[in-house]
């Protein structure tokens, strides 16, 4: 599959997986799509693992909704390797490979960015009740996912079935990470920071996603009571201090920072930061398409 060229139209692969294509799923992309091309731009919507694509082809590659991609992570990330040598690759592939293992929490945190705090356990690692909390409700899923996949909320004290979960991820060669449960996600919920050619533009608040007792193999709704947010000014720092603590600085098309109330309940901490394939909500604000469009074609051009 190849780029339509045009000497006066930029070409833009828009990223997605073959699941996205079937299901629509992403009800942002055929909007982003149209958006681009009725601002004229050549655009293609492609699965990243799509052998008949010709990356090269393009000015400008997209990642937007590649939410396989934790399923083959080496598979992925080798391919944005490859695609960031033929064309420019948003966000890039030094990104890719360094926000797609959430040990990047580690890193945030030594930079001195409030996180939830965190514990992995590696495939050999010791796996019992000594490496578990003791004093609340925690949170068990692996280094490498998305949506939630493979998550699981425990109640104090159920060692027995979070040690079968992570064995189960030790088994699928994946590092387990190991939190306590932030009690106040249950009332304030999550707060996603929406970054766009490194400017804030719009935020959005939802739900908790981990019900308690629910099996780490349920599905889930990944977004569910989801409203327009107005960040208060110290979200916003958080934000941006975590943004800036990304190794190499480089220029990132667009991020999203998710935030939750710390164990006190005053103060934000960093959930995830979502820099290879977030959901960007653009429907949830009325500018956001349009910002959005301006950046990628700056980008392409």
């Amino acid at each position: 599959m190849e780029a339509s060229v045009s000497p006066d139209r930029p070409t833009i692969a828009l990223v997605t997986s073959r699941v996205q294509l079937d299901t629509g799923m992403d009800r942002d992309l055929p909007e982003l799509a149209r958006s681009l091309g009725a601002a004229g731009a050549e655009v293609a919507t492609v699965s990243w693992d799509d052998p008949r694509v010709d990356w090269e082809g393009f000015d400008l590659v997209v990642i937007r909704s590649a939410w396989d991609y934790s399923e083959r992570l080496a598979e992925f990330v080798a391919w944005a390797g490859r695609v960031a040598r033929l064309t420019i690759l948003a966000n890039p592939a030094s990104v890719v490979r360094w926000n797609t293992d959430k040990r990047y929490l580690g890193e945030l945190a030594a930079a001195g960015v409030p996180v939830i705090p965190t514990r992995y356990l590696a495939p050999g690692d010791p796996v019992g009740p000594a490496e578990l909390p003791d004093d609340g409700e925690f949170v068990v899923k692996p280094a490498a996912g998305a949506g939630a996949r493979l998550a699981a909320r425990y109640e104090k004290g159920a060692y027995d079935d979070a040690v079968r979960h992570i064995e189960r991820l030790h088994g699928e060669g994946l590092t387990a990470m190991v939190q306590p449960y932030m009690p106040r996600i249950d009332e304030t919920g999550e707060r996603a920071l929406v970054f766009v050619g490194g400017r804030f533009l719009h935020a959005v608040k939802k739900g908790a996603v981990l019900a308690p007792g629910a099996a780490y193999d349920d599905e889930r709704m990944p977004h569910p009571d989801l409203r327009p947010w107005q960040p208060t000014p110290a979200e916003l720092d958080v934000a941006e201090r975590a943004l800036a603590a990304v190794p190499g600085s480089p220029e990132l098309l667009y991020a999203r920072v998710d935030l939750v109330d710390d164990a006190g309940g005053f103060a934000p901490c960093v959930m995830e930061l979502e820099l290879v394939e977030p959901n960007l909500f653009l429907g949830m604000d009325a500018g956001a398409l349009s910002a959005v469009t301006e950046e990628i074609l700056a980008a392409a051009e």
